[in-house]
């Protein structure tokens, strides 16, 4: 909206001419969604306080948590909030691309606000049942996947990168679509299992995010594609500007999630913004790289498949506790330790990453 606004005052002040700059407007979504993550913050948790929407605690759990119940939760809607106002107020809204991974963060968002809302305000501690929840996701990560499909330009646009490899990608034709629809919705549920001490998923998702942003806009500028022998898919470096409004509403959430929490993020973030990562990854055509930078979503995720499917063939647990993280703090690591530790092996794995722009 203030993108076209700015468009209309170029007639009249040559000044403004600046905000048809890409990453202008990329940094202006992020200072957006980060003022309005430090306004609304404290108005959200005092609204969660009061209604009593708070963090329901396992007790078979670290003991340390215990103190954590009634800690509010479903802060998460502030950060699709924040997310949804910078894009629309800096996005070119012309740009199917910019509809698309907004479309698929709140859809899955809503999802995860039922789950939500059945917990925390209805008292229904089952929320909504894991056969709704992977139904919707489906509904949400198909369609996804068929708009991408079927709106490609050119079979680039649908063919699987391998990084770190120079000229090779694997066409995948009508595979695409359940590629796709893994990627969205395994990274969803891969930061919702993440999503399990302060700041813990937030800082990891913010990073990978900026990360994707990089590649999104080489992708979306046929100079650099070019250059760096990726596919050039035209329009879409216009969703940098959602990348960055993504990092400012993460980093203004982290403001408020950071040990000792006073708010959790809920399904309702978690669900959205790693649906997000995984819509930005595909347009990117960075899906294997995600995996790569996203590894601390990759080993929770094993590490709970890992556990109960040794539960159930053998009747044994490899880990102390699943999502991994628990694991640690049931050995004896303080929570702060599990934090940090797992956000430098973030940092770590989201150089390697960026570092394929350029090894092949």
């Amino acid at each position: 909206m203030l993108y076209y606004l700015a468009g209309l005052l170029d007639d009249w002040f040559s000044a403004f001419n600046v905000f048809q700059y890409l990453t202008f407007r990329a940094i202006l979504g992020t200072l957006t969604a980060l003022l309005i993550s430090f306004a609304l913050g404290p108005t959200l948790i005092r609204r969660l306080t009061l209604h009593q929407i708070g963090q329901q605690v396992r007790d078979d759990g670290p003991q340390s948590h215990l103190s954590k119940a009634g800690t509010p939760t479903m802060g998460g809607a502030l950060t699709l909030i924040a997310v949804a106002i910078a894009t629309l107020a800096w996005a070119d809204l012309g740009n199917r691309y910019v509809w698309l991974v907004l479309g698929v963060t709140l859809a899955f968002g809503v999802i995860g606000f039922v789950d939500d809302y059945k917990k925390l305000t209805l008292r229904n501690s089952k929320g909504l049942s894991a056969r709704a929840k992977y139904f919707w996701q489906s509904v949400v990560g198909l369609a996804a996947a068929l708009i991408l499909y079927y709106g490609a330009d050119n079979p680039a646009q649908t063919s699987l990168l391998i990084p770190y490899a120079k000229d090779l990608a694997i066409p995948l034709g009508i595979m695409f679509i359940p590629l796709t629809y893994f990627v969205i919705v395994g990274s969803s549920n891969a930061v919702n299992l993440t999503d399990g001490l302060d700041g813990l998923a937030i800082l990891p998702t913010v990073l990978v995010a900026g990360a994707l942003a990089v590649f999104i806009y080489a992708a979306g500028h046929a100079v650099f594609a070019n250059y760096l022998q990726i596919p050039y898919i035209a329009g879409v470096g216009e969703v940098v500007v959602f990348c960055g409004a993504l990092v400012g509403a993460g980093l203004g959430f982290l403001w408020f999630n950071a040990y000792p929490a006073q708010v959790f993020m809920g399904d309702v973030g978690a669900l959205g913004l790693g649906a997000a990562l995984g819509i930005l990854a595909v347009l990117a055509r960075q899906e294997l790289v995600l995996l790569i930078m996203g590894g601390v979503f990759v080993m929770e995720t094993v590490s709970v498949m890992l556990q109960v499917g040794s539960f159930k063939l053998t009747g044994k647990r490899i880990f102390r506790m699943a999502p991994l993280h628990h694991h640690f703090e049931l050995k004896g690591w303080p929570e702060p330790r599990v934090i940090v530790r797992f956000w430098i092996i973030t940092v770590i794995l989201v150089l390697i990453g960026l570092a394929s722009l350029k090894i092949r």
